[in-house]
């Protein structure tokens, strides 16, 4: 009889979870899959598929705005918050049935239930049923986070319910000012919600190139989106259908619902990493990993956004995937953390890869800084009071382009693209030698001659 039931038992059904059940099965693994609740995980199920289209729906009112500047005469429109959620579920549906398709047909099995580690090898099923495994990978995400308790925190809606509400709310209040916060905010302000932003820090996106930070604020106030920052909720009422919000300033603020997106905890209560002796590492609260995604028990490995590295859909992906092929494939791969492209599907979008300024100053002692803003060629026509931010971070002793942050339409298509030549570690002379494609925006990333800052440390004496 084999020693282990199973090759490598994977606990959630994510992307990085399944990414590496398929690989290590195309290895020849004996797989199995453990999903209490859907597969896709987040990204699919209420991250960032279902978040992209209803970003894309809530631009289609500003489209039919624009083109009466290109001669377009648009009668009345009506929008139907019903129809855009039942589609979507249809939509997430259907990926769900393709993530559970392409497991099973990499030989995997799927068991739609709890698995809880019971030791090192072992693990208890909600049915009932014991398993043992050779390896165990655990993939099991991230959830919400409401943070510190305030009076009323029972009526707030994280992102996953705002996926699901039966209607589209007149006004909403939404405390954060990360990717999730902002993202909501445009999505509810494109569909015509009054929505109002509150943030505890000076200024939104804490982290991004402070350019980029300024610019996004300024372009979102632009459309009607009231920011708050230096403030929190304190409390929240309920009256009937109604809420008032409370911040630590002492104003208030009514609304139809109160939304809080001010970060994501990584799911590992209840898992039974105590049993295991699995370590959490205490700097983030995510479970503690090395360079090859091994736990402190060495047949234990961990991807995605339970490990609270880098939470991104890709990254798990990558994650998953490098582990199959150093534990089943005996190809030892390690996954490179570093100036890895990120988008913001705010409304303006954001695109960044690489060091922001801040970050490139306190590393090198010359960086140059590119940076240009302008009216995108649409709002020449359309009328609309918006532009476009474009900035390149370069270090200036070896021409290395370090960083790219841009801010405008497609920014996260053009980012994608760009992401290749800083991680090639292009020179801005590379830059400057590529022919621009005319007339586009992004030739803007290949026009910029001269620095529009220059910061050059002193050498200590």
């Amino acid at each position: 009889m084999a020693e282990f039931d199973v090759d490598l038992f994977v606990i959630g059904g994510g992307s990085g979870g399944v990414r590496a059940a398929r690989i290590a099965a195309n290895y020849g693994a004996k797989v199995m899959v453990a999903e209490e609740y859907r597969m896709g995980g987040t990204c699919v199920i209420r991250g960032c598929v279902p978040k992209k289209l209803f970003v894309i729906g809530s631009h289609v009112h500003q489209e039919i705005e624009d083109a009466a500047g290109f001669g377009w005469s648009i009668g009345q429109v009506s929008f139907d918050w019903a129809t855009l959620v039942a589609n979507k579920d249809k939509e997430i549906a259907r990926l769900e049935g393709a993530y559970t398709t392409n497991v099973e047909k990499s030989g995997a099995r799927i068991v739609k239930t709890r698995a809880v580690l019971e030791d090192a090898h072992t693990l208890h099923l909600a049915t009932g049923e014991k398993v043992t495994a050779k390896y165990i990978l655990i993939a099991t995400g991230g959830a919400p986070n409401h943070g510190p308790h305030v009076p009323g925190i029972e009526h707030v809606i994280s992102s996953n319910e705002a996926f699901h509400l039966k209607e589209l709310p007149k006004r909403i209040v939404i405390q954060g000012g990360g990717y999730i916060a902002l993202e909501f905010a445009g999505i509810f302000a494109g569909f015509g919600s009054d929505v109002t932003v509150v943030y505890r820090g000076d200024n939104i996106l804490r982290g991004f190139d402070e350019d980029v930070r300024k610019h996004v604020r300024a372009e979102m106030e632009k459309r009607g989106i009231t920011i708050i920052t230096g403030c929190t909720v304190a409390k929240i009422d309920k009256h009937g259908k109604d809420f008032t919000t409370h911040l630590s300033s002492g104003s208030s603020i009514a609304s139809d619902q109160v939304m809080f997106a001010i970060g994501r905890h990584p799911n590992v209560r209840g898992l039974g990493l105590e049993a295991a002796g699995v370590a959490i590492n205490p700097a983030n609260g995510g479970i503690q990993v090395d360079g090859w995604s091994k736990t402190s028990v060495d047949n234990i490995y961990a991807v995605g956004d339970v490990t609270h590295r880098t939470n991104l859909t890709p990254v798990a992906i990558r994650e998953g995937h490098a582990f199959a092929d150093t534990v089943f494939g005996k190809r030892p791969v390690q996954v490179d953390h570093a100036t890895i492209p990120t988008a913001v599907f705010s409304q303006p979008e954001v695109g960044t890869v690489g060091l922001t300024e801040a970050e490139a100053r306190a590393q090198y002692s010359h960086v140059d800084i590119y940076k240009t803003d302008f009216r995108p060629i649409k709002a020449t026509m359309s009328g609309r009071d918006t532009r476009v931010l474009m900035k390149l971070v370069v270090d200036g002793s070896s021409d290395r382009v370090l960083g790219c942050h841009i801010v405008g339409d497609c920014a996260a298509e053009v980012t994608q693209v760009v992401a290749i030549a800083v991680k090639m570690k292009a020179t801005k002379a590379d830059f400057d030698a590529t022919i621009a494609l005319h007339p586009t925006a992004s030739e803007e990333l290949v026009t910029m001659r001269t620095p529009t800052a220059r910061h050059v440390r002193q050498a200590a004496e």
